[in-house]
């Protein structure tokens, strides 16, 4: 298997975790995202209006191809109750053999 995969890691943060749940769970049964891992709870730490602003959030990891990131950025920023939601993504330089083979048995079909 070549190195190089068209498989990510999509990474954002929630106002809370029904609504990670809420998103992840439509994402995943849409099959845009082959799995979702949850951390309920995490502290986040800004600057807001120059004051330090301590919050909690949820913090939502999505394997996914490529392809399918748009769509998944569209449902997220259609359903966050953050105005500004961070969204990031990295490709996966490798990922095993068997769980590809998993992934394809759960891609979305066009």
């Amino acid at each position: 298997m070549d190195s190089m995969t068209d498989i990510i890691q999509i990474e954002w943060t929630a106002g809370s975790i029904d609504e990670a749940r809420k998103i992840s769970r439509y994402l995943v049964q849409e099959r845009l995202a082959a799995q979702a891992g949850i951390i309920p709870w995490i502290e986040k730490i800004t600057l807001l209006n120059g004051q330090l602003d301590t919050s909690q959030e949820s913090k939502i990891f999505l394997t996914a191809k490529l392809q399918h990131f748009e769509a998944i950025k569209k449902v997220i920023l259609d359903n966050s109750s953050y105005q500004i939601p961070e969204i990031t993504y990295r490709k996966l330089d490798y990922v095993n053999e068997a769980y590809l083979d998993w992934m394809a048995g759960h891609e979305q079909h066009s």
